[in-house]
């Protein structure tokens, strides 16, 4: 076969285009710093990218949710560090109204005292975070307690969306249920606190407590001057009010365990979202020092080649003729 010219010229089109075409993919690598740029350059790692990237974007949300449930948490602990606070002080109050000196004057102090409590409790259920209600379950929006002056005396009650007693099945369902939240893929976890589970409980004993008919005998039996009447405060009130407490201390418990696991579900996010950045790093970044050592080698090979195809192409029958 008879080598032309031509084919020479041809040939070395061709080669230099390859070299050049080499040198621009690892150009783009280098000023990209990703070994893929399109889809077609290897489909497979462009799918595993795909894949980690949604992993991690979806691990950054779910640590977003974690941040924010902590957050609720900690608002929800203060609060009830703040409602055991009023219960022992009202048992303390309780206990010095049992004492056989105090006449109707000590006992309607104590009694005025009792009032501004269960306005202060009112208070602290009704804690509001981030635009919501903490204790409100479902209907956020609206206040889960009221207060209202009956006789002179503070009474405590379960409230509608209007500030009034509550009366609503669905409202009532609504205020005790529960919220969840989720935190990493297929596990969500209720995290909310809710007024009715404060208010209406059961003790060790199997006995049913309702916070608001205590405080509201706790205050009757202040106002009554019948020994016999008086002497449940420091009996049955006593007991009615060191249960209640108690309960505020389980649900305190259940609180800081639940931080507790937020806390863990925390770190192992972060941990994975660790693990998968390093995992598509491998997938999609360069090696520097490797890229730049082969882009040298072809900046080589490419100036070898136009230095060699002066020699590769011989003179011709024309270059003599001028």
């Amino acid at each position: 076969m008879r080598v032309t010219n031509k084919m020479l010229s041809n040939n070395f089109l061709r080669d230099m285009r390859n070299n050049l075409g080499n040198m621009k993919t690892l150009q783009g690598q280098l000023t990209s710093g990703k070994e893929i740029r399109r889809p077609s350059d290897n489909p497979f790692k462009v799918a595993r990218a795909m894949m980690l990237h949604t992993d991690i974007n979806t691990n950054k949300q779910y640590n977003e949710n974690i941040k924010d449930t902590l957050n609720w948490l900690d608002t929800t602990d203060t609060a009830m560090n703040q409602a055991g606070n009023v219960l022992q002080r009202v048992r303390e109050l309780i206990i010095s109204s049992g004492n056989a000196a105090y006449g109707s004057n000590e006992r309607k102090a104590i009694k005025d005292e009792i009032n501004e409590k269960v306005g202060e409790f009112a208070q602290i259920l009704n804690t509001n975070f981030d635009g919501k209600y903490i204790f409100s379950g479902s209907r956020g929006t609206s206040k889960p307690l009221g207060t209202d002056k009956v006789k002179g005396n503070t009474e405590l009650f379960l409230s509608d969306r209007d500030g009034n007693r509550l009366t609503s099945d669905l409202e009532q369902q609504m205020l005790g249920q529960k919220l969840s939240v989720e935190i990493s893929q297929g596990v969500t976890m209720e995290y909310n606190v809710t007024a009715s589970e404060v208010l209406t409980f059961t003790d060790d004993k199997g006995n049913a407590h309702d916070l608001t008919k205590i405080f509201k005998n706790v205050i009757e039996h202040l106002d009554s001057d019948d020994p016999s009447v008086t002497e449940k405060l420091t009996g049955q009130d006593l007991g009615d009010i060191s249960a209640t407490i108690n309960n505020i201390l389980k649900i305190r418990a259940e609180v800081g365990a639940k931080q507790n696991r937020m806390e863990s579900a925390k770190e192992k996010n972060e941990e994975e979202s660790f693990n998968m950045t390093d995992i598509l790093s491998k997938t999609e970044d360069i090696d520097i020092t490797e890229k730049v050592m082969e882009y040298s080698t072809a900046q080589t090979v490419y100036l070898a080649s136009l230095q060699t195809s002066a020699k590769v192409i011989q003179p011709s029958l024309i270059d003599y003729i001028r």
